[in-house]
């Protein structure tokens, strides 16, 4: 399918391309931007967009929900005169849908959702191969544990989440074949409650290396530092919070992707490039945007060059799911040898084995 910029045809449709020279371009976050995590990064994001751009306003709104008021506070950025805006949460997609139907000279894109079917020509998806880091980050775990139980505290059973259970478990196994992973999801992207409750938990059955996936992450580092355990950090360095028990994490960094999509946008470029699509882009196809964290004082040279023996691979013909992968029922889900790509992987809707826990019913 061929898109096109404006339904108006010759001339006019370069000059009223979707986002063509912005002169604000509009920021929503789910959470707070001092969260220690996703929100975090994605403002660290929006505000490398205003050094790289002195001459546009940059708009924010923390704390957005995603229901019909993402719809409202973008479309008041519009109305003050963004013609960029980014949806940064999972479930900022049907809103960022929304707006974008009813403003088609305003560039919509949205963080780590995935549009199926048609993509309208003024609007796109993006994430990093967040997993990737993550692999490696169970490799630090797996090489880390004294107990052979990691744990894992996360929000929601969405492929993001499910992948890098798995590459965790995963990256873990590849170093230590005895090593499992306790998993508890909160349900919430950031219930500081909830956190302390799944970290406790996890640690009375004797995990002693924690990551999660969450939106806000000081609550579960705080709380595993408490207890003497280890860290596996995630979407921030937060290895303040932790001076003792970090190990490492993956984090974001969202300056380069961001600042990209923006000038694409601006030049009136947007329609029919590689962002007015599913966009993806891991160690395999580009700079990721999810980049793994600086090393605690407790990791061992054998295990960095585990890990960089490991990115090495997975950079070139390798992944953290090269068959076999086998289910926690026992199937296999990825055939001996077999390297799936990024869709593929994105698909996987079922843990591996060696997770300990069970998938919760939607």
């Amino acid at each position: 399918e061929v898109k096109t910029a404006s339904s108006s045809g010759g001339d006019d449709a370069a000059s009223s391309a979707p986002g063509q020279g912005s002169e604000k371009v509009g920021f929503i976050f789910v959470g707070p931007k001092d969260d220690y995590g996703y929100n975090q990064a994605a403002y660290e994001g929006s505000q490398a967009v205003a050094k790289e751009f002195p001459d546009i306003e940059v708009l924010t709104a923390e704390n957005v929900p995603e229901d019909d008021s993402a719809v409202r506070i973008m479309q008041g950025m519009i109305d003050k005169g963004a013609k960029i805006i980014f949806a940064t949460s999972y479930g900022h997609l049907d809103p960022a849908i929304k707006i974008a139907e009813s403003n088609p000279d305003v560039v919509v894109v949205q963080q780590g959702n995935f549009i199926k079917g048609d993509i309208p020509a003024n609007v796109g998806t993006y994430f990093g191969t967040v997993y990737e880091p993550v692999f490696l980050a169970g490799i630090a775990a797996g090489k880390a544990t004294k107990t052979n139980k990691l744990g894992y505290v996360y929000a929601f059973p969405i492929p993001q989440t499910i992948n890098n259970i798995n590459a965790f478990e995963l990256g873990a196994q590849s170093v230590n074949p005895d090593a499992e992973t306790y998993v508890i999801n909160t349900s919430n992207w950031c219930d500081p409650a909830k956190q302390a409750e799944a970290t406790k938990s996890l640690l009375e059955q004797g995990v002693d290396v924690i990551s999660q996936h969450q939106d806000c992450t000081a609550t579960v580092i705080k709380t595993t530092e408490a207890a003497g355990a280890m860290t596996i950090g995630y979407h921030a360095d937060a290895s303040s919070l932790a001076p003792k028990g970090w190990i490492t994490g993956s984090e974001w960094d969202w300056s380069k992707l961001y600042i990209d999509i923006v000038q694409t946008s601006l030049d009136g470029k947007f329609t029919g490039s590689e962002y007015n699509d599913n966009y993806r882009v891991g160690y395999k196809t580009g700079d990721n945007p999810f980049v793994q964290s600086e090393f605690g004082p407790s990791v061992t040279d054998d295990t960095k060059a585990a890990i960089e023996a490991a990115k090495e691979d997975i950079s070139g013909e390798g992944s953290p799911f090269k068959g076999p992968v086998i289910g926690q029922d026992g199937s296999t889900l990825v055939e001996d040898g077999v390297v799936p790509d990024y869709a593929t992987i994105e698909a996987i809707a079922v843990f591996v084995k060696g997770v300990v826990g069970e998938i919760p019913e939607s």
